[in-house]
């Protein structure tokens, strides 16, 4: 065995030695073996399956190193996904980086609520704070003929989602900067409009722990213990829906009620909160007119 200890490692350690090792170092984390799999894999440049096929094998100097300061960092609290600068959602994977949220599982719900509501085959949709573009490219990914358009405020996600839009070779999404409805046409209308915004209360202490401490705040919090953003959106959006157009967006798991209230407050029809995987309330939708 040349692992010498739970906080050391030798560079002439195994892959499977080092899987050991590195989960050990993730206390924090609640996947510390996916974390440790990942990464290792990331640094040697190969997919997860070489690590079971070869579990025997030891790592090049520079790989060492790498993963090394990978775990480091890791141990600190940096998400895996900006340590590798990349996740996976839907399925594309995109580039991702401390500009933007990560894209997370639960929000691939939004994806496949919008695919069982809009049936048209040339439908516009409008994604609002799209962020690294994961569910506007989603969309596109899965309605070649949808025209998908993507905002967001900060010009650094824009490029951050045009590139990723290059890198899953879309042809049929844009994404321009805006604060949400400001910089678009008034005359634009849209079939479905779609949205992961801000929803987190700024005084919630889950903004001090995990994952979330790396991500840009700007992206989370919202005023009016959270709905501020959603209040805005689901207000403004009426005038860029084509009639009988959707409006669905994420929230968290509290919001529920007062979303399907707000919704019905302003007069959209067939108002509905959909739960995630965990039982969760995480999505409400309604259309209008």
């Amino acid at each position: 065995m040349t692992v010498s200890s739970s906080n050391s490692v030798a560079e002439t350690s195994s892959i499977a030695e080092l899987l050991v090792w590195a989960s050990s170092q993730f206390v924090d984390s609640d996947s510390p073996r996916l974390d440790a799999e990942l990464l290792l894999a990331f640094a040697l440049k190969k997919d997860r399956t070489y690590l079971f096929t070869w579990p025997e094998k030891t790592l090049s100097g520079d790989q060492f190193l790498r993963f090394q300061e990978s775990v480091t960092r890791r141990i600190q609290g940096e998400p895996v996904a900006y340590l590798m600068g990349e996740q996976g959602f839907w399925s594309l994977t995109l580039n991702v980086n401390p500009s933007t949220l990560i894209p997370r599982p639960e929000t691939e719900l939004l994806v496949e609520i919008a695919l069982e509501k809009v049936s048209s085959t040339d439908a516009n949709v409008l994604d609002l704070g799209t962020g690294t573009g994961a569910i506007a490219l989603a969309l596109a990914s899965e309605h070649p003929a949808w025209s998908v358009t993507g905002v967001d405020f900060s010009s650094e996600a824009v490029t951050l989602a045009q590139e990723n839009k290059t890198r899953c070779g879309l042809t049929n999404a844009e994404f321009l900067q805006s604060n949400w409805f400001d910089s678009l046409d008034d005359h634009r209308r849209f079939d479905l409009i779609v949205s992961n915004p801000p929803y987190i209360d700024p005084e919630d202490i889950h903004l001090s722990q995990g994952d979330v401490r790396f991500e840009p705040k700007s992206a989370l919090i919202s005023q009016q213990k959270g709905l501020a953003d959603i209040v805005t959106i689901a207000t403004n959006a009426r005038e860029f829906l084509a009639p009988g157009g959707w409006l669905m967006f994420e929230h968290g798991y509290d919001q529920g009620n007062d979303c399907l209230q707000l919704l019905q407050t302003l007069g959209y029809q067939q108002v509905e909160t959909r739960q995630d995987l965990g039982d969760r309330d995480r999505v409400t939708l309604g259309r209008f007119r």
